[in-house]
């Protein structure tokens, strides 16, 4: 919901075909990662599986892509709130917002103020009725006010009046941040059941309940707003609020928009505090200057600089990119990850490993070759700034290389 007018305006109104193929993508990415979950089931991460599966290099690589996800979530957090917050007080400036959140998120992780599994689940509980609610309104104002007839049930999918491939491409590669994080559940294999069978189930039914869920969410969205014309900017960001305010008036666009405005609030808090957690297994690995980001609150056990680091760049962020950038670029990096994930499980269970699965070749290269396409279709500008990105962590990686005296291995993710 929260990425809705954006894709809208970029690939023509083309939501849901954007959200089914970047699916697919996810799904033949998702086997890679359940895949790869078996052979270091206590190391689970793209930048271990790609170290030790190509080189060490490479896998560096990865990490330092992922740490700019890192970054780049609670980044666009910030932005989202406080759009999001606008729609309740529009007198109050986007500044002041966006200053008062990249605050928040910062005091509370310094302070290690997370919440607890039980709050988790109410919140997902909570967020899922909000969604039956919405459905269930969009369903009356379906049949009692739009009415669409014959063909127009087909135009989410396909609109020939706006119907261009190289748009709809460029949306997919901004579509896929309705699934990033799946990947996260490759590093739980020593705390589930059956971890061989487990991880793979979850990773995959997640994408795939995702994709659906979601598509079935901008589906009903689309129908109910028929204007071709983009999303004035003013509302792009938060264009899903609006959608259902013309569904189901004033009562919906605040349920929706406070139910989002919660969802991001935890979401770049926690976001904040994974990147903070992160560069601080890079420092503590000779990724990163040991004695600042491996430093940690005596009282408190939180890598205090880290947090402000994220912060700041959060701050940063809010006043320099946009939230259609913002998303780009994290993209970048994910998608750097998810081609690594699969060429790893390629060379694994194709020339390394006796094991027999299906589509040993087949899965990967197909994942590995969407990943690429769609990453090739992300914007000029998010690939420009992203090679900068890898420019400068490699730069770093031979800097760290040359002062540890070390040349034979990269420096550590822990």
């Amino acid at each position: 919901m929260g990425i809705y007018g954006v894709v809208s305006n970029v690939a023509g109104g083309h939501v849901v075909t954007t959200i089914l193929v970047a699916m697919v993508a996810m799904l033949f990415t998702a086997v890679s990662y359940g895949r790869m979950a078996r052979v270091y089931p206590s190391a689970g991460s793209a930048y271990t599986y790609v170290g030790h599966e190509l080189h060490p290099t490479l896998g560096y690589i990865v990490g330092w892509s992922m740490l700019l996800d890192y970054i780049l979530n609670p980044l666009i957090c910030v932005i989202w709130c406080s759009a999001a917050a606008r729609n309740i007080l529009p007198q109050i400036p986007y500044a002041a917002w966006a200053v008062a959140f990249a605050l928040v998120f910062t005091a509370l992780n310094l302070r290690g103020v997370r919440t607890s599994g039980r709050v988790n689940g109410l919140l997902a509980l909570g967020m899922s009725l909000v969604v039956a609610i919405f459905l269930a309104y969009a369903i009356r104002y379906l049949a009692f006010v739009a009415r669409p007839i014959a063909g127009d049930w087909l135009l989410p999918f396909y609109d020939p009046a706006t119907f261009s491939p190289s748009r709809v491409f460029r949306g997919t590669s901004i579509a896929v941040l309705t699934y990033i994080g799946f990947d996260g559940i490759s590093t739980m294999s020593e705390e589930v059941e059956n971890p061989r069978r487990n991880i793979m189930l979850a990773t995959v039914l997640t994408c795939l309940v995702i994709g659906l869920l979601s598509a079935l969410e901008v589906y009903v969205a689309q129908l109910a707003w028929p204007f071709r014309a983009p999303f004035p900017e003013s509302i792009v960001d938060t264009a899903y609020v609006h959608v259902a305010q013309r569904i189901g008036g004033r009562f919906l666009f605040h349920l929706l928009n406070a139910t989002l405005l919660i969802a991001n609030m935890g979401s770049g808090m926690a976001a904040q505090f994974g990147a903070a957690r992160l560069l601080y297994g890079m420092g503590r690995g000779g990724s990163l200057p040991r004695r600042f980001f491996s430093a940690i609150d005596v009282r408190t056990g939180i890598p205090r600089n880290n947090v402000i680091v994220v912060g700041a760049c959060a701050l940063a962020g809010a006043f320099l990119l946009t939230y259609e950038r913002g998303a780009e670029l994290l993209n970048f990096g994910a998608f750097i990850a998810f081609m690594g994930v699969n060429a790893a499980a390629l060379v694994h269970y194709r020339l390394r490993s006796q094991e027999k699965v299906p589509l040993a070749a087949t899965a990967p290269l197909l994942g590995l070759a969407v990943s690429a396409f769609i990453w090739l279709n992300l914007n000029r500008s998010a690939m420009l700034l992203g090679a900068l990105w890898v420019a400068l962590g490699l730069l770093l990686y031979y800097a760290m290389r040359r002062s540890s005296g070390d040349t034979s291995t990269a420096p550590g993710f822990e």
